[in-house]
């Protein structure tokens, strides 16, 4: 195992399982399996482990969130629902002295109105929407320049 500052916890939230079945015209043809697969190798090619969780329940994501304190560098979270309205995730994520990136498949901005607003941009170091997959390697590059300009 590394050491903590080489690691990344990545959060998928809710539904995030059905990627590739689900609305394929808004969250793409690509498996929530090709993300993790993705993930893992650019992690590998940037020296960092990433230790990744799926979960549709609220309470499994703030359990992990609370067990980041001291055994990861950064949180990458894609809350999924849990955006808009889950003050537990949020709350979870202010507790922790783990810098957090909010992550998300689609311009939540462009959508709906009520995803316009996120419960979580307030306390996340940063958010990165709209780019599909790739939304979570440009999170794990903006991970791993805040570990080695941080130090952490």
């Amino acid at each position: 195992m590394k050491a903590v500052k080489e690691r990344v916890l990545v959060l998928h939230g809710p539904n995030l399982n059905l990627l590739g079945k689900r609305e394929p015209e808004i969250y793409g043809a690509t498996t929530l399996e090709n993300i993790n697969e993705m993930l893992n190798a650019r992690a590998a090619a940037l020296g960092l482990e990433v230790v990744i969780i799926q979960t549709n329940y609220e309470g499994k994501l703030v359990d992990a969130i609370q067990q980041a304190q001291d055994n990861y560098a950064c949180i990458i979270i894609n809350p999924a629902a849990f955006t808009h309205y889950s003050i537990a995730v949020r709350d979870a994520l202010a507790a922790v002295r783990v810098p957090a990136i909010e992550v998300h498949l689609s311009n939540i901005y462009r959508r709906e109105e009520f995803r316009h607003h996120s419960v979580i941009a307030p306390i996340a170091i940063g958010q990165i929407a709209g780019f599909g997959a790739n939304s979570y390697l440009l999170a794990l590059e903006a991970a791993s320049y805040l570990i080695r300009s941080a130090n952490l």
